[in-house]
This record gives C-alpha cells, structure tokens and sequence, in this order.
C-alpha cells in the first residue's frame, strides 16, 4: 500500500507518496492543474501497481481539478477536514508550515487512519452541487438585503412613508407594487404636480397590473401622504436615477435567486433524502435543497449527535477529576450555513405553530422552562437534527 498526500492550493498542488512503512516513496513535488501534469500524476500512481490511499484537504474549488482528474482514471480518492488536519499536526513539538510538509502529513494521516477513510463517490456530486447553489443563493440574498436597505433609504428623500402603505415585497417583483409604483412616479413632488384625479387613475391602471388585491383601495391614502410630506431630494434627477437603478437591481438580484433556488429544488428531487426532509415541519422549497445540501449523504453520520456535531449544535462533555461542567454552550465547531438554516426552520416553526410536531412542542416546552430564546430553539434543532436523521436512515435499511 502507498499513501498518497496532496496539500491544495490555487493552481498547483504539493504531493507527497509514502510507502505502507511510511518511508517516503516520493519526495514532495508540485504538480499545476494541467492536463499534462495531472494525466502524468495519475499515471505515476497506478504504474506503482499498489493499493494507493489518495488524501487531499477539499479547498474551495481549487480541487476540483485533481477530483475530476482521479474520477476520469476511477482512482479512489478521500477528503479530510482541515481542522482534523490542524489538531494533527498539533502533536508536533516543532511547528513548522510548508506545503510540502502539510503534503507529508496529510500523507502519514492517510497512512495510519487509512481504515477510517471513506473514499468519495460519484454519488456526493449533486450535493457538492446543492452546497456550490446554497453559496451562490446565500451570496445572492445578501446583495438583495444591501440593495433593499439602499432603495428604502433614498424613499426617505423622495417618497418618505411609501412602505407604510406599500410594502417592498421583493419575493415577486414582477408582481410588487411599490417597485411599479417607484418606476412610474419616481417622488412624491411629481405626485403633486399630476393632481388628484389624474394620479388616482394612474396608480388604478398601474394597480391592475399585479396581483395585490389590496393595493387598489390605498391610491387616497397614498395622495394625501404626498400632499403632507416634505421630500428632500424629490425632484433631483440624480436621485431618480439611482433609485430606479436600486430598484433594477433589487428585481435582478431577487430574480437570479428564484432561479437559483429553483435548480436546487430540481437536484434535489432525484435525492431519497429530499422528500423526508420536505415532510418535516417548517421545511419549505428554500430551506430544504439548502439544509439538504449542507448535510450532504447521511450515511456518512453514524448518528444524530454525529450530525448535531457536524452542525456545531453540540456541548461536549468538561470533566477533570472532581470536577463536571453541566452548563455548557454549543461548540459551534461545525457547518455555521446548516446551523443558520436550522434555525431558520425554527424561526417557520413558530410562525405556523403546528401543534401536531414534536420539534415545535418541545421548543414550547424548552421555553416553558425558562430557556433563553436563542438556547431553547438551539435545543430544538438538535432534536430536528436526531428525527430527520432516524427518519433518513429507515430508506437505507
């Protein structure tokens, strides 16, 4: 057997090959992420004609390369997560960082962990994929919250008041009134200048044009707030136009979301899992493709509390000598993208208060004892961590 340790970096990547008494084979050397190189690696490992454990630290993208490279060929190849490898070399009494020490050490893991080692298979794909869409989703909102806070801030100068009457509801911007409204009538001061009946049979045309069955009896109240208001930069066509591009944006972005969101809905369909997941409470087409993309196969987690610690939703035991801490937090040593989610799912919870969910009924039940708000949901995704992780495993029995 050889032990095969390959430190990631953008570009180019450090190999080390150890033989199964862990002297070294090969000694570190650089391989780019070309054809040429890469083709020349995988040649070099199957002409050892050895049972080879190949070992590599998944870094952003920078990976995929030599992970498309070792599935073309079929030569096995694993992961391990850079903190297991941290604490690993955290034995040593002389601390030095290479990449072609860090490749050595990943090498001499491999070695002698190689019975624990859980080789990648094609399978994992659509949940690299789903994690690679919840990112770029995540990415995506955030821009859309920064552009949402800049548009009702330039509302404040031009039309201040509109979103108490009409809100920004930018999960439907074809369908959203305010964004319409803001584009047709761009201030208040333009509002005044139309007069009354001319700007109620306006906004009535404008109106019929969305869903909003609510929106059409609003046109007096919005005119008498035009009329009392006092705008700062209403007829400044340089504010105009930055709204209206705040305005672009926010539908762009929301848009590119939606079409985001609706690819993660369609991988994650064709994954046994999804459809458990969906059943749960609080669960919706947005948080199941993330919360399943986080977690990626549960066959990976040998229990709940293995995937409560993957979350970082768990409090590890403290105990020396006599002593045992019995108030402990959250390690929060974990995925922080599928805690958020999980907590979100608690947050759907409590708004829809379904009295039949044994998650929702023991998070009253954790408030009841007197649990701060954010331990009491804390404590009730680690039970929705444990029933989605019984209920998953029964489809692999």
């Amino acid at each position: 057997m050889i032990a095969v340790g390959i430190d990631v970096s953008k570009s180019k990547s450090t190999v080390a090959i150890l033989n199964g008494d862990g002297s070294i084979r090969a000694k570190p050397f650089e391989v780019h992420h070309t054809s040429d190189e890469l083709t020349a690696l995988v040649n070099y490992i199957k002409e050892t004609k050895e049972h080879a454990v190949i070992l590599m630290e998944p870094t952003s993208h920078y990976h995929y390369p030599l992970m498309k490279a070792f599935q073309a060929s079929n030569l096995p190849f694993c992961f391990i997560n850079p903190y297991l490898m941290k604490k690993y070399g955290d034995n040593e009494l002389r601390k030095a960082k290479t990449d072609k020490k860090d490749a050595i050490r990943i090498a001499q893991y491999a070695l002698e962990k190689s019975y624990s080692l859980v080789p990648i298979t094609p399978a994992d794909q659509k949940f690299d994929d789903l994690r690679f869409l919840s990112r770029q989703y995540n990415q995506r909102i955030s821009v859309l919250t920064v552009n949402k806070t800049h548009l009702i801030n330039l509302l404040d100068e031009t039309m201040p008041g509109i979103t108490s009457l009409l809100p920004l509801k930018s999960r439907d911007p074809d369908n959203c009134v305010l964004l319409r409204f803001i584009k047709r009538f761009k201030s208040f001061d333009n509002i005044q200048k139309m007069g009354k009946t001319r700007f109620l049979n306006s906004y009535q045309v404008l109106v019929q044009k969305t869903t909003d069955r609510y929106a059409g009896a609003k046109g007096l109240a919005i005119y008498e707030l035009a009329l009392n208001s006092i705008t700062t930069h209403g007829e400044n066509p340089i504010t105009a136009m930055v709204q209206e591009q705040c305005v672009d944006l926010v539908s762009a972005f929301q848009k590119a979301a939606d079409e985001i969101n609706l690819q993660m809905r369609i991988i994650a369909e064709t994954i046994p899992e999804y459809k458990v997941l969906r059943s749960m409470a609080g669960v919706g087409d947005r948080l199941g493709p993330i919360i399943l993309g986080e977690i990626g196969d549960i066959r990976r987690f040998h229990s709940g509390k293995a995937l409560n610690a993957y979350a970082g939703n768990d409090a590890p035991p403290y105990q020396s000598g006599q002593f045992e801490s019995r108030n402990r937090h959250i390690s929060k040593r974990g995925n922080p993208a599928l805690r958020k989610a999980c907590f979100e799912v608690m947050q759907a919870l409590k708004l829809t208060k379904p009295q039949d969910d044994p998650v929702y009924l023991f998070l009253l039940k954790k408030e009841q004892e007197g649990k701060p708000y954010n331990v009491a949901k804390m404590a009730a995704v680690n039970k929705f961590l444990r029933i989605y992780y019984a209920r998953a495993m029964e489809l692999y029995k």
